[in-house]
């Protein structure tokens, strides 16, 4: 990448030039515009740059999802600092490891940071600290960024080893918010309810409204559906940008209560399988809009979608066969193999050596992306970046950790991740199309399949206490004959950050404490 004058919150200014009037964001009974929220970002700025802060300096941001956090975190990008992002549920433990990673000079957070920095060392450690509230009186002095600068740091899912910490430039973020926004399609005159953080500020560049949702990600069980849903009818939303977690409680409430939705045109949904089961859910409770499931990781996103319609009657699930999880045909800007799956880092050479790794036609393998709009580096780890990158001459290419195939029509088919995939007596069964069929059972609200002492153990969460009967136990043998075991937990671990997919490693722990 060329280095080049450029800041992502050009996309912002320009927005704000076109629609000052516009109402940015809408967060509970506070609303801010286009142009207000541009004089904020700009006067926050000038405050940072007094209490110190410089370009290039790396900032730990403890803020939720707000209109506070939208104004901080473009001042950082508009005067050339890092923004740096830890997950709201992270340990102290993790999070001291995390900033002895990021090595930030400040922080900026409410009282609860505050009070966190009195038991953690390494916010101690931080020359600036500083809280929500801001001077007005002092004068931005205008900072020049290059594409190649450093905009924001974001720590992916862990709870073990060195931290991966996503290093997102300037220039990388324009193309990353170019394949989204060619993915979701927002314009100007839509009203998106965005769950996700990052579509919320592609939002500010396309110039539309967005709606915080009352919702917390380090709480999902707390969510309530028919709030959000009174939300989504008050501010006529049009589109809403969620996890599969948050968007089939909204669709129960409203399928359960017969409700509609009928200003909803686009649905959105990513970050986690979703089974055939959930997109008819999906489409029976929003059946005027466009339901899309997109797949993408932190490191590559997005890198296909599909419809929720053509999903739910795809014929590539079987047990009996290997079959696939369809998540569409690959993004035209991300390049997608797949190659032998390996535990150890893997260099290659040439696109040749690369090549000689690529599985034969319908093999599974480790699917691996390349694109513009794919992370090139992590801060601080080179260890991550041996174990994640595949570099031949400038291209880079993403080991995703997932398992999958083409299928005869180009699409792209998901059997699981690398790690989760089950040898057994010969043969490969890809746990999620075990977890799909297990789904499909009307008693059942999560399971999966594990391989525990030489035997294939269902483990079910049971929709109801009762559910776990002999009918079931026979239904169960019928669909699923092949099965040894069956588990009942009381609840599966799901992923913290959109609580929707199985944890497979505190899966295992909390099963050898029983």
């Amino acid at each position: 990448m060329t280095n080049k004058p450029y800041n992502i919150i050009d996309l912002f200014t320009e927005a704000a030039q076109r629609t000052p009037d516009g109402i940015a964001i809408i967060e509970g009974e506070k609303q801010i515009s286009f142009s207000e929220l541009d004089r904020q970002i700009t006067t926050t700025a000038a405050y940072f740059q007094a209490k110190g802060i410089q370009k290039g300096d790396r900032v730990l941001v403890f803020v939720p999802m707000s209109i506070d956090l939208y104004r901080i975190v473009l001042a950082l990008f508009r005067m050339g600092a890092t923004a740096v992002f830890l997950d709201e549920w992270v340990s102290r433990e993790r999070l001291d490891i995390c900033c002895k990673v990021a090595q930030c000079r400040a922080w900026i957070g409410g009282w609860k940071v505050h009070f966190l920095s009195f038991l953690s060392k390494e916010l101690r450690s931080m020359p600036i600290k500083l809280k929500l509230s801001y001077d007005q009186s002092h004068t931005f002095e205008p900072v020049t960024t290059e594409e190649t600068d450093t905009a924001l740091i974001t720590f992916t899912t862990g709870s073990t080893g060195t931290p991966k910490a996503a290093k997102r430039t300037h220039g990388f973020l324009r193309e990353q918010f170019a394949a989204l926004i060619e993915t979701i399609q927002p314009g100007e005159n839509d009203v998106d309810m965005p769950v996700l953080p990052i579509v919320l500020m592609i939002n500010l560049g396309i110039g539309c409204t967005s709606v915080i949702a009352p919702y917390k990600s380090s709480k999902p069980h707390k969510i309530k559906p028919q709030l959000i849903i009174d939300l989504l009818k008050q501010h006529n939303v049009t589109r809403l940008v969620a996890s599969p977690y948050f968007v089939k409680r909204v669709a129960e409430t409203i399928v359960d209560k017969q409700l509609t939705v009928p200003g909803l045109t686009k649905v959105f949904t990513g970050g986690a399988p979703v089974f055939p089961k959930e997109a008819a859910l999906y489409k029976q409770a929003f059946p005027q809009a466009l339901v899309e499931i997109v797949y993408g990781s932190t490191e590559s996103e997005p890198i296909s979608s599909i419809d929720a319609a053509v999903f739910m009657h795809s014929n590539d699930w079987s047990v009996a066969q290997l079959g696939g999880l369809p998540v569409g045909i690959p993004y035209h800007g991300t390049a997608v193999k797949i190659i032998r799956i390996s535990d150890e880092p893997i260099t290659c050479n040439s696109p040749e050596e690369l090549s000689a790794l690529e599985q034969q036609p319908q093999q599974p393998g480790e699917i691996i992306v390349s694109g513009k709009h794919v992370l090139r580096e992590y801060f601080n780890n080179e260890e991550a970046l041996l174990r994640n990158k595949i570099f031949i001459g400038d291209q880079c290419w993403h080991r995703t950790g997932d398992s999958g195939f083409f299928g005869l029509n180009g699409q792209l088919l998901l059997t699981g991740r690398c790690a989760t995939l089950i040898e057994h007596n010969g043969l490969v069964i890809a746990t999620f199309i075990v977890e799909n069929e297990l789904q499909l059972l009307e008693e059942v609200e999560m399971a999966t399949i594990l391989k525990i002492n030489n035997k294939l153990v269902a483990i079910i969460e049971f929709k109801s206490a009762g559910d776990n009967n002999e009918a079931f136990h026979q239904k169960l043998k019928t669909k699923l004959p092949f099965l040894d075991e069956l588990r009942q937990i009381r609840r599966m671990p799901r992923d913290q950050r959109h609580h929707s997919k199985v944890d497979y490693g505190k899966l295992r722990e909390v099963l050898e404490k029983q």
